[in-house]
């Protein structure tokens, strides 16, 4: 199947004026999201080098194994140590919106651990629970101090349900996680979120009573919201909106118009990229989606089925004759919204353990430079993932490009050269616009569209269907995974 989605995607490419051939040259070798399994074998000789240390890296997800894999073979003889306590750490996170919309089954996105450690790698599967950078070591939940030269944190984000009031009993969970407790919470409730793996298949199962009312006559109110903190995968919760559209017009025009569907965006902006924005609010007007900005998630009420929103605006306060400006003043209201869909977006943290250690900072995530991905305190340590803390990156998209920029740089250390590896901020959301559509958005630091393919980035297109649907998953699984995509 693998093989022949690759064909699927060349008629595709071609049908546009884009050759294989080309397409290979626009994305480079780390790039090339659909090279054949014996090209990705072939695609990344790695010239290694001699240097010795031992390095060990907090977090074995997708960011962790391709680092330790990628190190694995650039260096000729490896010390390497991953530290997680997550059987499943690896399970394809991605595709937990398409569990959402009944395309895949919990068990399509599932991968054990075991099956990616590299060759030759030591695995520890308990939690880094201290760090004591000043002496290069740490100490894992067991009470073992674990001594490093170089140290990688790569742990992910922590799902902050506790943040919002009636949720509190959930409590911190992990998106590849079971969660017995969020299911008996939203069980019977409307309310779930794709962010957890048994969350998406709560979701699916809301998602069709709301169909199912929806197609017998009665008016549903269907909310999404997004949240005050940094999330991985911000594009996310548009997606699973969009998705829901597409399958409430698959049971009838009717059902569709039955169900009023809302997203509420804590931020002033619907993407942060113009371009893209500007494509999204064209995208829901065509569909008839509701949008409302800076309301952020408060509470919900699970029993009464409604969601409170902080609603905020600024308003001008007194002139400064000084600085010839007004000072502006932020205002709130309480809205509350009834529901009988809830799709919640959780706040987003960093492991407490990590976040408030000598190695996190004053807002949790780990503080390094956004090029070199090198600790702005202790030079060795890097950060990368969903844990870093850079403007742009909480994708499995940036982490194809850090991973590679770490391994360079934190080898150029060990030999006592200048880190000359640089992430450029590079970020890539397919955002899922209908089944068998999606806008491709690619962007980096400069805030501006940056689309590998000379194609309008703000279209929606099956190619990219094909691309999210069939391909990225065995990519992640072959390529990322082993250190060579």
């Amino acid at each position: 199947m693998y093989d022949d989605m690759i064909n699927e995607m060349e008629k595709e490419l071609k049908k546009s004026g884009i050759s294989r051939r080309d397409a290979l040259k626009l994305l480079g070798v780390g790039g090339a999201f659909f090279l054949t399994k014996d090209e990705l074998n072939a695609a990344s000789k790695l010239q290694a080098s001699d240097v010795k240390a031992k390095i060990v890296i907090v977090g074995g997800g997708l960011a962790g194994i391709s680092t330790a894999a990628r190190l694995t073979s650039s260096l000729s003889s490896p010390d390497i140590t991953i530290i997680e306590p997550n059987s499943k750490s690896v399970t394809y996170q991605p595709g937990n919106t398409f569990i959402g919309a009944g395309i895949y089954s919990k068990e399509d996105v599932i991968y054990e651990t075991k099956n990616f450690i590299p060759s030759g790698v030591n695995f520890i599967a308990d939690k880094a629970v201290d760090f004591d950078p000043i002496n290069n070591n740490l100490t894992i939940s067991s009470g073992e101090k674990i001594s490093y030269d170089y140290l990688i944190v790569t742990a992910g984000v922590v799902l902050d349900f506790a943040k919002i009031k009636g949720l509190e009993e959930i409590g911190d969970i992990y998106t590849a996680k079971d969660s017995a407790k969020l299911n008996q919470i939203f069980k019977n409730s409307g309310a779930s979120s794709i962010y957890n793996v048994d969350g998406a298949v709560i979701t699916w199962e809301n998602m069709q009573k709301t169909m199912e009312n929806a197609k017998n006559g009665q008016k549903q109110n269907a909310i999404f919201s997004h949240p005050d903190t940094a999330i991985k995968c911000g594009g996310a919760p548009k997606k699973i909106m969009y998705l829901m559209n597409a399958r409430l017009n698959e049971v009838s025009k009717k059902a569709r118009e039955n169900v009023d569907m809302t997203f509420y965006a804590n931020s002033s902006k619907m993407f942060s990229v113009k371009e893209y924005e500007e494509a999204i609010i064209k995208q829901y007007k065509e569909r008839n989606m509701n949008y409302n900005l800076n309301h952020n998630l408060i509470e919900v009420n699970l029993k009464e089925k409604t969601a409170t929103f902080d609603k905020f605006w600024d308003v001008k306060g007194e002139y400064d004759p000084d600085i010839e400006e007004y000072t502006m003043i932020k205002k709130h209201k309480f809205v509350e919204v009834p529901y009988d869909f809830l799709h919640i977006s959780p706040p987003m943290k960093a492991a407490p353990e990590i976040g408030d250690s000598e190695i996190g900072s004053a807002r949790g995530w780990v503080p390094v430079n956004k090029e070199t991905l090198q600790h702005v305190k202790y030079p060795n340590i890097f950060s990368l993932g969903d844990i870093a803390a850079v403007p742009l990156g909480k994708t499995g998209g940036s982490v194809r490009k850090q991973y590679k920029v770490v391994v360079e740089n934190i080898i150029s250390l060990m030999e006592g050269k200048e880190l000359e590896a640089k992430y450029g901020g590079y970020t890539v959301c397919p955002i899922i616009t209908d089944i068998g559509k999606v806008m491709l958005a690619e962007f980096d630091y400069t805030m501006k569209p940056t689309p590998s393919f000379p194609l309008d980035p703000t279209q929606e297109r099956y190619i990219w269907w094909l691309l999210k649907y069939y391909i990225l998953k065995p990519m992640t699984q072959y390529g990322m995974l082993s250190g060579k995509a």
